[in-house]
């Protein structure tokens, strides 16, 4: 992993940063200088291990994301804790499998409400200590399947489909408050989801391999830089030519 300090003084939060790519995420921060806090829904164990291959730039809160009062309380134990915040990563999500025709509602609104309500909740949130540290990142983590489609997963199809219409909606809404707000969808990556996938959804990329957690995360990390201030309401695929939009 590239050390460096361009992060240096910000504080960044990664909702499902547990493990998979979110851990990848929180890591590729805290090595680009930012303090971290991680953030799981149920996920104790694996936030403690998360904030301990870090050190003492990282702390975790476990909380709902679909709940309101909870995200407050994220919020103000992030601020508490370092003191600001500056970084916004909606990584939480789920991605279950189901035909359409016997899909519960139950389960439609599940994946709904973590995927978008949990995006809406938190970046509403974080929205006043950005503007007050003058400016802000936030990064959505998108599917490939909200580009180009699935079968089994209509309710994941449409939420990552959302949050990617939510990141211009937002780019444009917040670009005068010096915030910037992109998507980053990775494509086929060797990490353990805890769902089963049906045969051939998961082929390799014309690259010839599975990408790996962290170069989704360095996209993020560099999102979150100085470098990226001029970068706002973009969708970008990191995928190995496995989805050319």
């Amino acid at each position: 992993m590239t050390s460096g300090s361009e992060l240096a003084g910000k504080v960044a939060l990664v909702t499902g940063g547990a493990r998979n790519i979110g851990r990848a995420i929180c890591r590729a921060l805290a090595a680009g200088g930012a303090a971290v806090m991680v953030n799981a829904r149920t996920s104790r164990r694996e936030a403690e291990e998360t904030v301990a291959l870090i050190g003492s730039a990282a702390a975790f809160c476990i909380a709902d994301i679909t709940d309101p009062p909870q995200v407050s309380s994220l919020i103000k134990q992030t601020v508490s804790r370092f003191g600001r915040l500056d970084i916004l990563v909606n990584n939480a999500a789920v991605r279950p499998d189901a035909p359409f025709e016997s899909m519960a509602f139950d389960e439609w609104r599940k994946v709904m409400s973590i995927v978008l309500d949990g995006a809406f909740l938190c970046t509403q949130a974080c929205l006043p200590h950005m503007v007050e540290a003058g400016g802000g990142t936030v990064i959505n983590i998108g599917g490939l399947t909200g580009h180009r489609g699935a079968s089994g997963r209509a309710h994941v199809v449409t939420a990552k489909a959302g949050l990617a219409g939510m990141t211009k909606a937002l780019a444009l809404d917040l670009a005068s408050k010096h915030i910037t707000v992109n998507c980053v969808v990775p494509g086929t990556i060797g990490s353990e989801r805890g769902q089963p996938h049906p045969a051939g959804r998961h082929s390799i990329p014309p690259i010839g391999r599975r990408g790996e957690p962290e170069e989704v995360a360095a996209m993020v990390r560099m999102l979150c830089g100085p470098d990226a201030r001029y970068i706002t309401g973009q969708s970008i695929h990191v995928n190995g030519g496995g989805y050319l939009p």
